[in-house]
């Protein structure tokens, strides 16, 4: 079998690759004969992956044409194409925005299709599709995407063009809406919603944390190494299994920032309470701070899950012990 990962230097990306490198594909009892690691920096590409045999890094812009070439010099099995400029960055630079996250992923696609052999694409789409404000009610499957930044529009049009492929034959592509994944590094980029993985990092460091959204603002969240799972689990679906629709929401917690607060409290103790001050931005709730309830029928019917509980979130999200075997679906 022969897998690409784009973007594999990022937060999900990295770890994705690590886990093929170390496990293979849950499910498939064909070997990993080599693992494609694609990045936009040379730098980016590198990890404890990387000196595996197996996995061969590639650098380079996904529209340029030798890029390609070099990607699919040989037919690939299964591509998770998570390379993006993110939700920030992409409403501050256009241009950007839509060299990676639209002629990139035309030109990604258009190759992918020329194959006379369709491969398995996951594709890391993003619950910002639906937009604000959401239903106050509730966001299902059936919910109507109305995406307000260039981010979110653009992982639209992926979708709809990842699922007119599948339609026609030429891709075998699923679409999974990716919520709020923590707890990314600490470091400067184009996530506005990074204060949901700082506050994990500071009251674990025992850091005062200055909330940028009310106590009881909510937000989906996922663990990256749930995020990892549920990544590999579409790459590994019967086709059989799959229906028409292709993109779909995936399990999440859904939290207050009260909430978050318990499930840290439960590893770090009641002492991180006092850390948290609030200043709250109207703005930055209003984005990301005022989810509804989440269904997600299709992913639970597909077997796709959540983190459990608040305490399991955090101890994923911080590579603690605890919370490795804790199963959930929607909330």
């Amino acid at each position: 079998m022969r897998i690409v990962v784009t973007g594999a230097g990022g937060f999900v990306g990295s770890a994705l690759v690590e886990r093929l490198a170390t496990a293979g594909l849950p499910g498939r009892e064909e070997p990993v004969a080599e693992i494609v690691a694609v990045d936009a920096l040379a730098t980016s590409a590198t990890g404890p992956a990387a000196g595996r045999g197996a996995v061969r890094t590639v650098t380079g812009d996904l529209a340029d044409p030798a890029l390609l070439d070099a990607i699919f010099e040989r037919d690939v099995d299964l591509l998770f194409h998570l390379a993006a400029v993110p939700g920030g960055a992409a409403e501050r630079d256009y241009a950007a925005g839509w060299a990676a996250n639209g002629a990139a992923m035309i030109a990604l696609f258009d190759r992918v299709a020329r194959q006379a052999r369709p491969a398995r694409l996951v594709f890391a789409s993003t619950i910002g599709v639906f937009g604000v404000p959401l239903p106050t009610d509730r966001v299902d499957d059936e919910t109507l995407p109305l995406p307000t930044m260039s981010y979110g529009a653009q992982k639209l049009m992926a979708e709809t063009l990842l699922a007119d492929h599948a339609r026609r034959g030429t891709i075998d592509g699923i679409a999974l809406r990716l919520p709020g994944i923590v707890a990314r590094p600490r470091q400067a980029g184009g996530h506005l919603s990074a204060y949901l993985s700082n506050i994990f990092h500071a009251l674990a460091a025992g850091e005062d944390f200055a909330c940028p959204v009310s106590r009881g603002s909510t937000s989906w969240f996922m663990s990256r190494e749930r995020c990892v799972d549920n990544l590999l689990h579409a790459g590994g679906l019967p086709f059989e299994r799959l229906g028409a629709r292709r993109a779909f929401n995936l399990p999440a917690l859904r939290l207050s920032m009260d909430e978050v607060i318990d499930g840290l409290a439960a590893h770090f103790g009641e002492a991180v309470r006092s850390r948290v001050s609030y200043a709250p931005n109207p703005g930055l709730e209003v984005q990301f701070g005022s989810y509804p309830p989440l269904h997600t029928p299709i992913a639970d019917r597909l077997g796709f899950r959540h983190d459990g509980t608040a305490a399991d979130l955090a101890a994923r999200a911080l590579g603690l012990a605890a919370g490795r075997s804790t199963n959930g679906t929607s909330a």
